[in-house]
C-alpha cells in the first residue's frame, strides 16, 4: 500500500504565518444556495491526459495560447516504490516541471518535455499564465536536499518538509510559444517571511501555488504566502504585482491574516469592474475556502468564508464573462468540484455546486485548472487516483448551459 502524503505546499504552509493584526472580514453573509438551484454545466467525459507507472505527476496548471494550442505543465518526480521505498513524498530532489501539448484539449503529447529542472534542488507546482503579449509565465518554488554537515550550518529560522529544505519561489518565462523557457526570475522577499534559504542563507524570495493574473491595465497580480511566525506557526497572505511582465515585483498589500487560521495556497482574478479578489486555501478553519476583495486596486483587502469547503481554487473567466472556479475536495467522496460565478463573484454563497469527479483514491487529488475549449465547453485538468494507485493529470469536459 503507497503511503499518502499532503501536497508540499500544504506540508509547510499549513505549518506557518500571521503578524498581529486583526482579522479583516465583510459585511452580512448571502443566503445558502437553495436545494432546488441547477448546476450551469454537466460533464461531458473524463479522460486520461498522462499516466506513466514509474512517475507520480501532480499539480498541473494549462493555458491555451494565441495558437490555439493547449500546453499543460505539471510536476514530475519518480514514483520511489521503484526504488523499494514505502512511500512517495511531494518533496523530491528529482521532482521537474514539465508539459505536454494537445491541438483540440482531448488527444495529448505522450512523452513530457522539459520546462525546467532547478540546478539546487526539486521544483513542485508549476503555475502558468499567459500573458497578453504573447509571453508565458511559469511560477513554482523549490526544496533543497543538504548533507548532514550543511544542515549544521543553515542559518535559523529555515523551513525544514521531510528531508528537504524550503528554497522559495522563482519563475521561469518563455517568449517563443514555450519553445524555449529563460530564467530563474527571483521575485522580491517580503518583510513578513522569517525564514532563510538554505543556499547561502539570504531570505527566501516570495512564493506561493495558485494562479497568477494579468490585469486589463497589464498589471501581473501574485497573491504569495508568507511564513509569519514559526511559534505558532501560520501563513498569511499578500499580494505583490509586476508592471513588467515578470519581470520584477513589488510589494502591495497585506491580503489574508488571522490571530488564529492560515491562508497558503490562492489564486488571483481581476473581475470586469476592476476588483482584485484572491481565492484562498486555510488551515484550521475546517478546510474553509475564503474570497478575499479589494475594491481599490489591491491596496486593501477584505476576506470572509465562502460557506463550502475545498481546495486550493482556480478562477477562469468565461467567454460570457461568468467565472468558473473549481477546486479539489479531499473528504468522502473524494473529487473535483467547480462552481460558475457571475462576472463579479459575488454569489459564491448560492452558485450551485458542480460535482466532476467523487471516485478519488483518497485525499491525494486534486489541484484542478481550467480552461476555454470552444463556446460551450470547459477543460478541467487535475491530479487524480483511482483505488490509491499510481498519481496521474487527468481532466473532465464540461458542457456550460
Amino acid at each position: 500500500m503507497k503511503k499518502v502524503f499532503k501536497p508540499a505546499i500544504w506540508v509547510f504552509l499549513t505549518c506557518l504565518a500571521s503578524i498581529a493584526m486583526a482579522p479583516k472580514t465583510v459585511s452580512e453573509p448571502e443566503p445558502i444556495a437553495p436545494r432546488e438551484a441547477k448546476p450551469q454545466a454537466r460533464k461531458v467525459k473524463d479522460l486520461v491526459i498522462y499516466q506513466d507507472e514509474r512517475f507520480y505527476s501532480s499539480f498541473p496548471s494549462i493555458i491555451k495560447k494565441p495558437n490555439g494550442e493547449y500546453l499543460l505543465a505539471f510536476r514530475r518526480a519518480p514514483d520511489r516504490k521503484g526504488f523499494g521505498e514505502k512511500g512517495t513524498s511531494h518533496v523530491d530532489p528529482n521532482s521537474y516541471l514539465v508539459a505536454v501539448r494537445s491541438k483540440d484539449g482531448e488527444n495529448w503529447t505522450k512523452e513530457p518535455e522539459l520546462i525546467y529542472s532547478h540546478a539546487f534542488g526539486g521544483s513542485q507546482d508549476p503555475c502558468l499564465l499567459q500573458l497578453k503579449n504573447g509571453d508565458i509565465l511559469c511560477a513554482s518554488y523549490g526544496w533543497a536536499f543538504l548533507r548532514p554537515d550543511g544542515v549544521e550550518n543553515l542559518k535559523k529560522p529555515f523551513f525544514k518538509g521531510g528531508d528537504a529544505y524550503f528554497l522559495g519561489g522563482y519563475l521561469v518565462r518563455s517568449t517563443d510559444g514555450a519553445k524555449t523557457w529563460q530564467g530563474p526570475i527571483y521575485p522580491l522577499h517580503i518583510e513578513p517571511e522569517i525564514n532563510y534559504s538554505p543556499l547561502g542563507g539570504t531570505p527566501i524570495p516570495a512564493y506561493n501555488r495558485g494562479a497568477l493574473y494579468e490585469g486589463k491595465s497589464g498589471r501581473i497580480y501574485w497573491v504569495v504566502a508568507s511564513s509569519d511566525s514559526n511559534s505558532p506557526k501560520k501563513t498569511s497572505n499578500h499580494l505583490i504585482v509586476s508592471d513588467d511582465k515578470g519581470l520584477t515585483w513589488k510589494y502591495q498589500s497585506v491580503v489574508a491574516i488571522d490571530d488564529k487560521a492560515s491562508f497558503n495556497e490562492a489564486s488571483a482574478y481581476e473581475t470586469p469592474k476592476g476588483d482584485i479578489i484572491g481565492f484562498l486555501r486555510t488551515a484550521d478553519m475546517d478546510d474553509q475556502a475564503c474570497i478575499a476583495r479589494s475594491t481599490d486596486g489591491g491596496k486593501s483587502f477584505k476576506w470572509e468564508k465562502m460557506g463550502f469547503q475545498g481546495h486550493p481554487m482556480q478562477a477562469m473567466r468565461l467567454a460570457d464573462n461568468r467565472v468558473m472556479l473549481v477546486y479539489g475536495y479531499r473528504h468522502k467522496p473524494y473529487g473535483i468540484r467547480a462552481r460558475i460565478l457571475n462576472a463579479e463573484c459575488t454569489d459564491y454563497k448560492t452558485a450551485p455546486e458542480i460535482v466532476l469527479r467523487e471516485d478519488g483514491g483518497n485525499g491525494d487529488i486534486g489541484y484542478p485548472w481550467s480552461v476555454q475549449l470552444d463556446k460551450n465547453r470547459v477543460l478541467v485538468v487535475y491530479y487524480y487516483n483511482l483505488n490509491n494507485g499510481t498519481r496521474h493529470i487527468a481532466g473532465s469536459i464540461l458542457e456550460l448551459k
